[in-house]
């Protein structure tokens, strides 16, 4: 596990995590932010939903978290403020990153170092060329170092590495180095010396510095309002000394998925599609979804999902994807930017 999130996403960071519309899960590979926290309103009562078993199939679709559950959790540009301030092209620069990645493209990258296994240098190298992330300045950044921190999974680390070679490509002398996880990384950025640069998750960095700056009882900042989040951490980072670029649109949350043959059959695309069409599912997911209030509580609450039974599998594993395959369970938690989606 990735303790650079929450525990929820054991394998690579855990977190906070939202669903794409319309994503395919590819079973023959397999796939960590979820995090708690999210939208509550008032549960849906249809009165129509009839009970739906599972329907067994290679592919998933990722159901649309139409109500905000989850916690925004966009990639973003964090920069050591020290050198936004001294070198304010950094921001600028990594900024068309951002513009330049979405989901689909996220998945892509993860898929080519997960499943295909490429490097990240390559995979961030063909990035960064077939989108024209080059500067067109090359000497903007002559004379300065930058060291761009990554955490330890892949992910994060072919995000560090586009970021470096945007850079690099202006003259910066750039390199990206793994440094563990966000307890290690975090105060190496905010120091300043080792890493001035980490690719970040908006809601889950702005609970990690909620926590610090303002105790471990804080009222929740992150929310399912990309915008009002956002504004939340860059209160935070004026606070401790970090600013931010713009908030890519790819994200990297929880998302719950149902096989492609259950959402045609029963005609399904959103979560609420779900709760109307159907009850006495089968969720499965990790051991904590029962008590996390993105998952079950929240689905429940949120939805008005109500659920015959709980299988405790993975969180957004190989057993969950399998459970899914193979008609075990109904709803399964996955992640968003799984290398094993499809973006067709």
């Amino acid at each position: 596990m990735n303790p650079a999130r929450t525990p929820a996403r054991p394998r690579r960071r855990a977190g906070m995590l939202t669903a794409v519309a319309g994503v395919v899960v590819l079973l023959a590979a397999c796939g960590e932010p979820g995090s708690a926290g999210g939208a509550t309103s008032d549960a849906p009562t249809s009165g129509t939903a009839a009970t739906c078993a599972p329907v067994p199939g290679q592919e998933l679709v990722v159901l649309e978290d139409d109500k905000a559950l989850q916690t925004v959790d966009n990639v973003v540009p964090a920069v050591n403020a020290g050198l936004a301030e001294s070198s304010p092209a950094v921001l600028d620069l990594l900024d068309t990153v951002s513009a330049a990645l979405d989901t689909d493209k996220l998945i892509e990258l993860n898929r080519a170092v997960d499943v295909e296994r490429r490097t990240s240098a390559e995979v961030a190298e063909e990035f960064v060329a077939a989108e024209g992330l080059a500067a067109t300045d090359a000497t903007v950044g002559e004379g300065t170092t930058v060291t761009v921190g990554a955490a330890d999974f892949a992910e994060s680390a072919t995000l560090g590495t586009i970021y470096a070679t945007v850079l690099a490509s202006a003259g910066y002398d750039a390199t990206v180095t793994t440094i563990g996880n966000r307890e290690a990384y975090l105060p190496a950025l905010l120091e300043g010396t080792q890493v001035q640069v980490v690719p970040e998750y908006v809601g889950t960095l702005t609970e990690f510095l909620n926590k610090q700056v303002n105790g471990a009882d804080a009222e929740p900042l992150a929310s399912g309002d990309l915008e009002a989040t956002t504004t939340a951490l860059s209160s935070l980072g004026d606070e401790v000394g970090l600013a931010f670029g713009e908030p890519s649109p790819a994200q990297d949350q929880n998302a719950f998925a149902v096989t492609k043959a259950f959402a045609e059959e029963h005609g399904v695309s959103t979560l609420s599609d779900l709760a109307e069409a159907c009850d006495g599912l089968v969720l499965g997911a990790g051991p904590e979804c029962t008590e996390r209030p993105f998952c079950q509580p929240g689905l429940e609450e949120t939805y008005g999902l109500t659920f015959a039974e709980f299988r405790s599998l993975d969180a957004g594993g190989p057993l969950t994807k399998a459970a899914l395959q193979s008609g075990e369970i109904t709803l399964g938690l996955v992640f968003s930017s799984d290398g094993a989606l499809s973006t067709s």
